[in-house]
């Protein structure tokens, strides 16, 4: 039995956390975290799981560098990255002087 879907979302979340802003995850990494011999089978079930997660408004799916909606899926390569928040994109916002 592979990882759950609750599994796949901590990986997504882990490994974006494990980057500095804007720094993008390719979803093959979280497929080779959870199942590193089994990743490629596993590549569905995380782009799934990752359209779910973008819907909700948690990440960002990407495409040649920009976000793209998660309907309809989007095909070919994606990269999965943080939300962009208004904050962090204008650095004289309060706070962050």
């Amino acid at each position: 039995m592979g990882p759950t879907d609750a599994q796949l979302r901590q990986s997504i979340a882990t490994l974006l956390a494990a980057r500095e802003p804007p720094a993008t995850i390719c979803p093959s990494e979280v497929a080779r975290a959870a199942a590193p011999d089994a990743w490629r089978a596993l590549m569905p079930r995380v782009r799934e799981v990752a359209f779910a997660m973008a819907r909700e408004g948690r990440i960002e799916i990407r495409q040649k560098g920009q976000p793209v909606a998660p309907d309809p899926p989007p095909r070919g390569p994606i990269r999965l990255g943080r939300v962009h928040a208004a904050a962090d994109a204008h650095p004289t916002t309060p706070g962050r002087r």
